[in-house]
């Protein structure tokens, strides 16, 4: 009897014991939660949300313009439809995609963007890909891509700087930016110099970006 009443008593002292912990443990996950839990429900949230908007029926807008301002604004607008299907720290600031259409294309007069609705000058060496070849050489075995719409270049731009091995120094930089809270776009339009190999690139679009954003403000 002796025996089984030290064990009856070992028992409630670890039953004690555990309490204790999982009463810890509750109350720090309760005031201090798991910031990777936090981090899915956000994310989990955030595609709810892409999806409520789908629902609703929320149509991708038509990049139309005559003039310098209306090419921004517009470019402007698809950004903030893709922006609903993109998680807040896979988004590019809209002023560097602005500024990157607007001095691939001219605002938008080049023939690429006309004729192929391709904003970026993105390529494709896949011959099963609509694309135009260059007028002044034809027999390239790439080709500029040829998109349905010029809002899916948009897509298809902020979806390869956001995959492609080139741009993973920017996606580090930008989440960084973000964790902390202290955003420098010129940071980040410095980690995008191999979109081109115009080594003026960068400096480039950091003076539309000034441009663009009076456009913006005063549109």
């Amino acid at each position: 009897m002796a025996k089984i009443r030290k064990k009856v008593k070992l028992i409630g002292i670890w039953i004690s014991i555990l309490t204790v912990l999982f009463a810890t443990v509750f109350v720090i996950g309760t005031f201090n939660p798991n910031w990777i839990v936090l981090d899915k429900l956000e994310k989990k949230y955030a595609i709810e949300n892409m999806a409520s908007w789908k629902s609703l029926g929320v149509m991708e807008p038509s990049i139309e313009y005559s003039n310098n301002k209306e090419f921004v604004v517009s470019v402007s607008r698809c950004i903030a439809y893709l922006n609903l299907n993109v998680l807040p720290e896979e988004r590019i600031h809209r002023e560097i995609i602005i500024a990157m259409a607007v001095l691939e294309t001219g605002y938008g007069k080049s023939r690429f963007a006309n004729e192929g609705n391709n904003l970026f000058g993105i390529r494709t060496w896949d011959d099963e890909i609509p694309q135009l070849k260059p007028l002044g050489n034809p027999d390239v075995v790439w080709g500029v891509r040829v998109y349905k719409t010029k809002c899916q270049s948009v897509q298809d731009m902020i979806s390869t700087i956001n995959r492609h091995p080139a741009y993973e120094l920017f996606r580090i930089e930008r989440a960084k930016q973000l964790e902390t809270n202290s955003i420098n776009i010129n940071k980040q339009i410095d980690l995008l110099n191999k979109w081109s190999t115009n080594p003026d690139y960068t400096k480039l679009i950091k003076q539309k970006v000034i441009k663009i954003k009076k456009i913006l403000e005063n549109g």
